[in-house]
């Protein structure tokens, strides 16, 4: 019989493009092996998942917070009911959960079942619902090793990384890097700065950024580029173009290719998520690093300084965030290529190109033995 796992993916891109690439990173050992992914009906899931390939079946979860306290219990219980029922349809041999809400109820199901499970933690600090995951299972993978710190000792913790898409697994800037510069139409001695809040967005970067064009209008040096995410770009255009900075910057809702424009962009500011600073460590790109405030645990400045300590980034508070910061910070940066090369050779020296693979060597040999450990 084929290999089959499920996977628990859901939320925001952090918890789906990781699961994606576990996906891949199995298919490639193991061709015939049957993938599902579960999720929900209100996160990236519904559109990501499908559009890869997987199927996705969804089930009836809400997050582990205050909102939805006295719900959870029932939602669990729910939800992990139909976990086993997509466990024993699709004869699951392995459950992984990529972390979040989404997670919860497959670890609960595979417990019931007897079906060997792992969990994989992305952040420095594990949230609430992983910590509650980390009981369910004997098997915990990290993104960061400081991780371990905050789980049960009992728990096989083993820091693997981040698992990434093979575009960015497979990074080579220097062959990227002519044809992404000129698909973008940038000159040699033009600096590309990448605005990033994630597939979400994020407002404070959005408007700091586009002020910072208009401030920056008169440049023939620097080019910008936001990535607005859901808030969508159009609004960013109009403050842009009324300032008279399009010859500068440009607003887009989404970027279909990552690894094209990490190619290209010379340095990025951007939020701290866990697949964030993984990427920026496995494409080498020097960075301004702004952790979302309202993080739980504030995990995402503990994330940044994996790069920061590493001298591979800036850090600058989002209270502090505004364009006239950034005129300062990105300013210096622009100014200084030396500076730049070897902040991206440090955050070079913190990737882990192989954390798909080395997860998927787990999950293929917990499917094997048909055991928890």
């Amino acid at each position: 019989m084929s290999l089959s796992v499920v996977i628990a993916a859901g939320g925001t891109g952090g918890h789906i493009y990781p699961g994606l690439a576990l996906a891949e990173a199995i298919k490639e050992s193991a061709p015939d092996a049957r993938i599902t992914f579960v999720g929900t009906t209100r996160g990236l899931e519904g559109k990501l998942v499908p559009s890869a390939g997987f199927p996705l079946r969804t089930v009836d979860m809400v997050p582990l917070t205050v909102r939805h306290g006295l719900r959870f219990p029932v939602a669990l219980g729910v939800a992990s009911a139909q976990c086993g029922k997509v466990l024993r349809e699709e004869r699951a041999q392995v459950a992984v959960g990529m972390g979040g809400y989404s997670s919860a109820p497959l670890l609960v199901a595979a417990r019931l079942a007897g079906v060997p499970s792992v969990i994989h933690d992305s952040n420095a600090v594990p949230g609430r619902a992983n910590r509650f995951s980390a009981r369910l299972t004997d098997n915990v993978a990290l993104a960061f090793p400081e991780a371990a710190d905050h789980l049960p000792s009992s728990v096989d913790c083993r820091t693997v990384g981040m698992p990434l898409a093979a575009t960015l697994s497979g990074f080579d800037r220097a062959a990227l890097r002519p044809a992404a510069r000129a698909s973008l139409g940038l000159a040699e001695d033009t600096v590309l700065v990448l605005v990033n809040g994630g597939s979400l967005g994020a407002t404070r970067l959005n408007l700091a950024a586009a002020e910072l064009a208009g401030r920056w209008r008169s440049r023939a040096d620097v080019r910008i580029v936001i990535k607005a995410g859901r808030e969508g770009a159009d609004e960013l255009n109009r403050r842009i173009s009324s300032a008279g900075a399009s010859d500068v910057a440009h607003a887009v809702t989404y970027i279909d290719r990552m690894d094209t424009m990490y190619a290209a962009a010379d340095l990025t500011v951007c939020r701290a998520g866990a697949a964030t600073v993984a990427e920026l460590g496995q494409v080498g790109l020097p960075s301004v690093l702004v952790p979302y405030p309202h993080a739980p645990h504030d995990h995402q400045t503990r994330n940044a300084q994996a790069l920061v300590n590493a001298g591979a980034a800036v850090l600058l508070t989002d209270a502090e965030t505004s364009a006239a910061r950034l005129e300062s910070v990105v300013g210096e940066l622009i100014a200084d290529r030396s500076r730049r090369a070897a902040m991206s050779a440090a955050a070079l020296r913190t990737s882990r190109p192989d954390a798909a693979r080395s997860l998927a060597e787990w999950v293929c040999s917990l499917a094997s033995t048909g055991k928890e450990s």
